[in-house]
């Protein structure tokens, strides 16, 4: 195994030292490191269970989960969006409060809060929005452009209903988790057990991610300090999501499968919102150790540069995929990215990719980073800098955590 340089290591030691003399002691350091385990879950869920298989000069999506559903339990540990609107909810209110405090207006709030999350949206439409007329007149088939922009763009979806909560923050400060969740389950009775419509499932795309929310803002509150807390939402999550698959009929999976009859997630269901509580449960239960662990500089650095580049992560990580995928094909049909994940042999090549998927999105870090973190394009000593000033002003401020 070769070991890392003296002076690259030298170097990253320095930086963490930095990144550390930087973060005020105050700071929850926790928050960050389960916002960053949240949106890595998600880019690995997705590198993981989404496949673009090429069938006669056209790509359709493809999932591992309906020809494999025995591996339903890599979902549950990568379906982590319950956890990133806990974060939220408890950063966002929090952030109001201070900002209140200091005699900041809503409206003032609201900008800050929301300028860096919705920044990068802008090259990502700009960037498809091109590559999709190019790949229509240059010939490509309907279909594959249609499957190529809908993956690329499916993080939106995630971001507006964040964006719709955060900006209702003042009015759900108080807002007891039992009255969303009350929501959910009288949808799916409906739904389900009546005969209802299936557009009313939609009702849940505002009142599922807003159980997790509210149980931030309650976390804000100190409602949810103590251990009791967090063992009952993850026993009673765990046990009802349990019941709800095995003897209601929910899917096994928490992510859409395609060609799947009901999804857990699109939109969400009642099982999606239990299994949700059980994540949340088991992210307070570990917030201890966390603060433990990242007394260390190093790691603590690692955490805060991937908080740093959250959106830029989640919104590219899709692309990445497709471009990894895009150019295989100049080469021919690859195992583990053109051909069909119904075998183990798929499973095992897929994860061979996951580096290359990994290097991909470094490129799209790399080039567009600067429109989250407000830079232009110098970004050596500024992008250090900035880490630091990040670190300083968050706690205060509020509205440097997304």
């Amino acid at each position: 195994m070769r070991e890392t340089p003296p002076g690259l290591h030298h170097a990253l030691r320095q930086r963490a030292d930095r990144i550390e003399a930087g973060t005020p002691a105050e700071r929850d350091r926790a928050v960050d490191a389960l916002r960053a385990f949240a949106i890595l879950g998600v880019v690995l869920g997705h590198w993981l269970v989404t496949a673009l298989v090429e069938d006669g000069g056209t790509l359709h999506t493809a999932s591992p989960l309906r020809h494999m559903p025995w591996l339903a339990p890599i979902s549950w540990a990568f379906q982590t969006l319950a956890v990133f609107f806990l974060v939220g909810g408890h950063v966002a209110t929090r952030g109001y409060a201070a900002a209140r405090a200091r005699g900041t207006t809503y409206g003032q709030w609201l900008a800050a809060r929301l300028s860096r999350l919705l920044r990068p949206v802008a090259a990502v439409l700009t960037l498809w929005t091109v590559t999709a007329l190019a790949l229509l007149l240059t010939g490509a088939q309907y279909a594959t452009v249609h499957t190529l922009v809908k993956l690329a763009l499916s993080p939106l979806w995630f971001l507006l209903v964040f964006t719709v909560l955060t900006a209702a923050t003042p009015l759900l400060t108080r807002l007891n988790p039992l009255w969303p969740l009350a929501v959910v389950l009288h949808v799916d009775l409906l739904r389900f057990g009546l005969g209802g419509p299936s557009w009313l499932g939609w009702v849940n795309l505002a009142a599922g991610w807003l159980v997790p929310y509210t149980l931030g803002a309650a976390w804000t509150r100190g409602d949810l300090n103590g251990r009791r807390a967090g063992l009952l939402l993850l026993t009673g999550g765990t046990a009802a999501t349990a019941a709800l698959v095995a003897w209601a009929g929910y899917p096994a999976s928490m992510v859409g499968v395609p060609g799947a009859g009901v999804s857990n997630l699109n939109p969400p269901t009642l099982a999606a919102v239990t299994f949700g509580l059980a994540q949340c449960g088991l992210a307070l239960l570990l917030r201890d150790r966390l603060r433990r662990a990242l007394r260390r500089p190093t790691a603590w650095a690692a955490v805060a540069l991937v908080n740093l580049s959250a959106m830029t992560v989640f919104l590219w990580h899709q692309t990445a995929l497709m471009a990894t995928t895009a150019t295989g094909l100049l080469v021919g049909r690859l195992p583990g990215l053109h051909t069909r994940p119904d075998t183990l042999n798929w499973v095992w090549a897929r994860l061979a990719w996951l580096p290359v998927f990994a290097l991909a999105l470094a490129v799209c870090w790399t080039a567009f980073r600067h429109h989250e973190q407000g830079g232009g394009g110098r970004t050596g000593q500024r992008g250090r800098s900035r880490v630091v000033r990040v670190h300083r002003t968050a706690p205060r401020a509020g509205a440097r955590h997304v």
